[in-house]
């Protein structure tokens, strides 16, 4: 058997741990006591207030927030919750198409998710959170086995598989986040990774 190197998805999973470890950290006045995680909202968070009239913190803030947003996380809970479904996902997408294939889908449908949120959110809550890029890179799994499933019977059962897990990311993440569920941000990143996946082909089994 091809042995597959994750590296890439364990320093995804690392810089996301490592953000949170540190806001967590502050939280407890461990380290840089006092409002780091809100300094890190204020800054990072996905605002769709500043795509009208909102006043940004810097110059480029209502652009990096759709990249930003997916690195952050509202506490240790909902970043395990994202941690595991990234853990599951991404080895499966690195065997399709490669590391640096995998980093691309994650953050094509991290952006994708900003712009879901963007243009179907009602409120002017902010938004954080992975779950746009999960959401991406099991649509492109989905994608690639609704493919195989016209060619292959067996890869019906797969394209079921991902529909499972697809609902239960959903009810996780609902759960995590207290009943408050951004699924225009989760809806945006399945688009994103769908329409992806049909330009990266995929490895030879």
């Amino acid at each position: 058997m091809k042995h597959i190197n994750h590296l890439f998805l364990y320093a995804l999973v690392a810089t996301c741990c490592m953000i949170e470890g540190v806001l967590t950290l502050s939280d407890f006045a461990v380290v840089a006591p006092g409002h780091l995680r809100n300094a890190f909202y204020f800054n990072g968070a996905f605002w769709p207030g500043l795509l009208g009239n909102w006043k940004a913190n810097y110059a480029w803030q209502p652009y990096l927030m759709f990249f930003t947003h997916g690195f952050l996380h509202t506490g240790f809970t909902h970043l395990a919750v994202n941690m595991i479904a990234l853990g599951a996902l991404g080895p499966a997408v690195t065997r399709h198409v490669g590391q640096g294939r995998l980093i691309l889908l994650f953050v094509f449908s991290v952006l994708g998710g900003g712009a879901g949120f963007a243009l179907l959110a009602d409120n002017l809550s902010p938004m954080v959170g992975a779950s746009g890029g999960l959401f991406g890179l099991l649509g492109a799994l989905l994608a690639w086995e609704i493919r195989d499933s016209q060619e292959e019977r067996a890869a019906l059962w797969a394209l079921i598989r991902d529909v499972a897990v697809l609902l239960v990311l959903s009810l996780i993440s609902w759960a995590a986040m207290g009943g408050h569920l951004a699924w225009q941000a989760h809806l945006g990143g399945l688009v994103t990774g769908c329409i992806a996946a049909t330009f990266f082909r995929r490895n030879a089994p």
